[in-house]
């Protein structure tokens, strides 16, 4: 078929597509969208966890949260600052902030600084349909030379 050896009929949405960090095309495929600029390296941690494990590994990677996740990395909580202080024995389950906001990859930088301004928040996990953690869009990533401007595809 048309020179191709294999050919897949795509048949999930938009949101899935740009889930999955696939290319782009049209007028407005260079416009940065919140998968574009998730920051991936945001720490994550297992509600079995201790919250003393937790704290020290999140601090040795410079964040002040830890994204709580399943095996499937499905977003089942939020560890930030206030909660990773306290007695390091106690189970991050305990402790989590449970179903943190969470939006999807194929949002406009807009609608991101639009959601963060009036839930007065300075971050907000990034998931797939599935509720999969792909990272965490602080206010400061999409400050102009940060992600504002667009990006060839």
């Amino acid at each position: 078929m048309l020179g191709f050896e294999s050919v897949f009929r795509y048949t999930a949405g938009k949101v899935d597509w740009f889930a999955g960090g696939l290319p782009r095309a049209g007028e407005l495929a260079r416009e940065r969208r919140a998968g574009d600029v998730a920051r991936r390296d945001v720490p994550s941690c297992r509600p079995d966890e201790r919250r003393g494990d937790v704290g020290s590994r999140t601090q040795t990677s410079g964040w002040t949260m830890c994204v709580v996740v399943d095996d499937e990395r499905v977003v089942l909580g939020l560890l930030e600052a206030e909660a990773l202080a306290g007695d390091p024995a106690t189970p991050v389950d305990q402790v989590m902030r449970s179903a943190p906001a969470t939006l999807r990859p194929h949002l406009r930088l807009e609608e991101v600084a639009q959601h963060l301004a009036k839930h007065k928040t300075h971050h907000v996990l990034i998931t797939t349909p599935e509720g999969r953690l792909i990272g965490v869009v602080e206010r400061s990533d999409l400050e102009p030379g940060k992600g504002s401007e667009t990006i060839p595809r």
